[in-house]
Parts: C-alpha cells; structure tokens; sequence
C-alpha cells in the first residue's frame, strides 16, 4: 500500500517469522547462543519461552537456518497431538516412508533405525516443537522417551520446547519430573528495551530498502514503546498501521500522533485515549485505502 510512498521494497512490519528480518538485540542474540551452544554439545533437551509476539518461531527458524550441514531438523509447528501422531509427524520430517497401518512397535523401530542411520552420516536430529505449552503431558514423556536412544558418545535426538511461560508450569507436573531434569539449557525471551526498540525499527526498515532519513519521529518512538510495551509483534502491527495513516496524510515521517491512533485501533483496553483519535484513525486509513485504489487504477 505504501511502499512507493516511502521508497521501500517491500513490506517492513509484516507479522509472518521471516529469517531475513531478524533482530539481534541483546534477548534474541543471547538465546540464539544458547541454542546454538547447546545444540552442538548434543544435548537431549533444550527450552525456550517468552510471552506472546515476543519472537518465538523467528528465533526457532532463525535457528534452523543457522544450524547448517551437520544437522537435520524437524519442525511441529502444532504439536497438540497424541503420542502416536506425534511420533508420525517427527518420522515425516525425516522423510521415513511407513506403511499406513504400522503398529506402535514397528514405528518406534523405525524411527531409530532412521536416527542411528543419521548418525552414522555424522549428522545431529534436532527436533523443534512450536507452542509447546500444548504438548499434552503424555507427548512430553514419550518424547522423553525418545531422548534414551544415545551411541556412546551422544544423544541420537535433541528437542528443542518453544513455549509461553505455561510450558514451565507444565514442566513442573510430577508425573514428568524425569524431563524437566533433563532441560540443561533454556532462555526466557523479554520484550524490546527502548533503545533496542529504535534500532529495531531502522534495522527492519533497512531490510526493507529503505534510504531516506529518520521516518519515525523521537516522539513517535517514545509513544510506540509505551503503547507495545516493546513486544515485537505489536511494534509491527502498530508501526505498520502508523504508517499507513502517515502515507493516508501524504506526509514523509511518523508522528506521535500516528502512533496514537494506531494504538487506539490495536490495544484500546490499554491505551485510555479518546474516542476522537479513533475516529481520525478510522478516516485517516479509509483515506489511505481510497488514495492506494486511486493510484492503482
């Protein structure tokens, strides 16, 4: 919609978990390390948490991109499954053909001969579970389970739990006190800090194709700290709507006002700003709507 307008080549705010629109602050950096470092001492279970939008499934496939040749990963972006299906869906990852009516017996066998096998390529299983606060318990310990199978030098499968704080209340279940003895490395993901949320801001717009000057204001900055509370994912959303009402006006750079009518539209149970600036932003983004169909016609 505003991309000509301010000279971008493509989106900046988008919500979908693009690698190529990775933010190394301090949080993310460090949990990367923390991933990286325990992966590559073959550890059996690894865990992440943060609360929601704080970057979660950016950082898991940030971390599967980064992992390289050595390593094969599998990806259960749902893992609220039963035991069985779970164990499917990991076998599918590792592309292992199986009859459709395999029992349970013959897909444990399969599965590790399918993981010796890779380890006999020298090659590391690295298994990420997305939302894993909704692994049901008996998931958790079959997935336990699995990290028995071991040569004598290493695990044959390391999982890696991405989870909101849940997952830790989960974890402390007496009926898997085994797994959570086995987490040896974890990472809390926080929010931007209001200096981090700056650099943010420039380093998605940069990736963006963006050249000109400052395009959102100190004052907008400030008010899109404030409003977000430094979550990630509702800094792009109202970063982007502030952009739409800002290109809506014809103008070159985000004010506070923008940003106030943008959190008005996102988080009005937070925000306490007035009915007006609602209805401003309701017109301001019908004008910026109509002027993009002008354009385009």
């Amino acid at each position: 919609m505003y991309r000509a307008h301010f000279g971008l080549g493509e989106m900046p705010f988008g919500i979908t978990p693009d690698t190529s629109f990775f933010f190394t602050s301090p949080h993310s950096q460090q949990a990367l390390n923390t991933l990286l470092v325990a992966a590559r001492s073959g550890e059996g279970f690894i865990k992440i948490t943060g609360e929601v939008g704080t970057g979660k499934t950016l950082l898991c496939r940030k971390f599967m991109a980064t992992l390289g040749p050595g390593f094969v990963t599998a990806y259960i972006p749902n893992p609220y499954l039963e035991p069985r299906t779970l164990m499917l869906a990991l076998a599918d990852e590792l592309e292992l053909p199986l009859q459709r009516d395999v029992d349970q017996h013959q897909l444990l066998k399969s599965l590790t001969l399918r993981l010796m096998d890779l380890a006999r390529e020298d090659k590391q299983v690295v298994m990420c579970l997305d939302e894993a606060q909704a692994i049901p318990l008996e998931s958790l310990e079959a997935l336990r389970l699995l990290t028995n199978l071991e040569t004598e030098k290493r695990k044959l499968l390391q999982i890696v739990l991405f989870g909101q704080p849940e997952l830790n209340q989960r974890l402390q279940t007496n009926s898997i006190r085994q797994l959570a003895q086995r987490i040896t490395f974890h990472y809390h993901l926080g929010p931007l800090s209001r200096d981090d949320l700056e650099y943010y801001l420039a380093h998605r717009l940069r990736v963006a194709g963006y050249t000109g000057s400052r395009l959102f204001s100190r004052g907008a900055i400030g008010r899109l700290f404030k409003a977000s509370g430094g979550i990630p994912r509702l800094v792009n959303i109202m970063a982007n709507k502030s952009l739409m009402l800002c290109f809506g006006e014809g103008k070159q750079q985000v004010t506070r006002r923008h940003v106030d009518m943008a959190a008005v539209d996102t988080v009005p149970s937070t925000t306490g700003l007035r009915w007006k600036w609602l209805m401003a932003g309701v017109s301001l983004l019908i004008a910026a709507c109509g002027l993009t169909w002008a354009l385009t016609k």
